[in-house]
């Protein structure tokens, strides 16, 4: 991963290239302020403003960059992104003006993952200075959590198992002075059934755990993150097919979510009380996997009848919400690679939101909207709870039929959220199936900087 340190830095004066950055409108009136053959130069490389054009302009015995972007007035974080990939290394400012929220584009869009093989044909960084130095450590945190979302979701299950989890939860503990808690293998059973029930046909190295992390003053507002550790989806007994399986290393990006954004929380101190929770497991196949038809029993004291167990994800956040509406969280965000059905409804860019109150959604879709992260919220009908009656047990786990899939989902995850506790699920895709600017293709975070201004904004306002 690439040092973003070194990627936005304090505007002292330094050498460096300059950009301009300019729209469709503009286009016109600033070009005629260059020379005849810089115009040409343009004409020549096709530049006419538009967004994420690029071009380098002769200037002397020197050069300059231009970008287009669709509006020089109002900087998304993204329309730096693709200077930032095409540009030679080295240092860089805005001729005019200062990146604001572009800072955070200039970063994600240098993100490469390196760890199976040698990065021999990078250039290096490329640096842009900023006058916003106040906004730089902000910034940086911000990257290097969408980037620590990557890497783990890039990793392959061999690597990325509930021990590698764990060990994530270990290296944030140790660094924010936070503590942790660990429950392995079959001392789930008791207190984390469904944990342990999903988990146990793992490998003996991947065995099932639930990790929890907390850390904050004891008397600050109580706010629990739980994220979905599924580090390998072989769909159980109702097993997928080849192409179902071929993304399954991505099914734990609910916990790299929940990693990242704890990791954010702690490193800016959010004035809160923080539990972290991540019930982490294989759904694999052996001769003691769970079953469809059996009837697994929950920390909650419901019943639950498997219908599919394929379904598994929400039968370990179902555990570990409960956990975590028993240790007095005020607000429980979780995220999760839950339905198949919200990537048919929204596709791989929006993750789909559940809230229980109209005042949550509206914070979080606010501040996805305001920094580039858009959310879309789906309902929790309480007309479809009926999909889940069961005739034996209290509930099934999956709904037949195929209708409103992404809710039927939440709505069961709804059941272990204690009363009165402000809720909200991110059904994330956690993957970028095509690169965009400053968004490569693999693992992505979606959701994480929504969630993260709406913390910040609450608790640090």
């Amino acid at each position: 991963m690439t040092d973003k340190d070194a990627l936005i830095q304090p505007d002292r004066g330094q050498d460096a290239t300059p950009i301009h950055l300019v729209d469709t409108d503009g286009f016109d009136d600033w070009s005629k302020k260059l020379t005849a053959s810089q115009r040409a130069n343009l004409a020549a490389q096709k530049f006419t403003g538009k967004g994420y054009q690029t071009a380098v302009v002769p200037d002397g015995d020197a050069w300059f960059a231009v970008g287009g972007v669709a509006d020089t007035e109002k900087l998304s974080a993204w329309c730096l992104a693709k200077l930032a990939e095409v540009l030679p290394a080295g240092t860089y400012r805005l001729a005019t003006g200062d990146a604001g929220a572009a800072l955070f584009g200039w970063q994600s869009a240098q993100y490469a993952f390196t760890r199976y093989k040698d990065d021999k044909d990078a250039e290096g960084p490329r640096m842009l200075l900023t006058k916003d130095v106040a906004a730089i450590d902000g910034m940086i945190a911000e990257a290097e959590a969408v980037n620590f979302v990557r890497d783990l979701v890039n990793t392959p299950s061999e690597d990325m198992g509930p021990e590698a989890l764990e060990a994530e939860a270990a290296r944030l503990a140790k660094k924010f002075d936070a503590k942790l808690t660990v429950t392995r293998g079959d001392a789930l059973e008791k207190g984390y059934p469904m944990v342990h029930a999903v988990g146990r046909a793992a490998a003996r190295s991947h065995a099932p755990r639930l990790i929890e992390l907390e850390w904050g003053p004891a008397d600050a507002p109580r706010i629990a993150i739980v994220g979905k550790g599924v580090c390998f989806d072989s769909g159980g007994l109702d097993i997928k097919p080849t192409s179902g399986m071929a993304l399954m290393k991505k099914d734990m990006g609910g916990s790299a979510h929940a990693l990242a954004l704890a990791s954010l929380i702690m490193g800016q101190r959010l004035k809160v009380r923080l539990h972290l929770l991540v019930p982490a497991v294989e759904n694999a196949i052996s001769g003691n996997a769970f079953r469809p038809g059996d009837v697994l029993a929950t920390r909650k004291g419901l019943t639950v009848e498997v219908t599919n167990t394929d379904a598994e994800g929400r039968l370990v956040l179902g555990d570990a919400l409960t956990k975590a509406s028993e240790d007095g969280a005020g607000l429980i965000i979780d995220f999760a690679t839950l339905t198949g059905a919200a990537r048919v409804a929204l596709g791989p860019d929006l993750p789909a939101l559940f809230t229980r109150q109209d005042d949550t959604a509206d914070a979080l879709l606010e501040a996805g909207l305001a920094y580039d992260d858009a959310c879309w919220r789906l309902p929790l009908h309480d007309g479809y709870r009926e999909m889940l009656k069961s005739d034996i047990a209290d509930m099934v786990n999956s709904a037949s039929g195929g209708f409103a899939g992404a809710t039927t989902a939440a709505l069961f995850l709804d059941r272990f959220v204690a009363e009165g506790i402000e809720w909200a699920h991110f059904d994330t895709f956690a993957w970028r199936p095509a690169a965009k600017p400053g968004r490569p293709k693999g693992g992505a975070a979606l959701g994480l900087r929504a969630a993260w201004q709406m913390l910040k904004k609450r608790y640090n306002g």
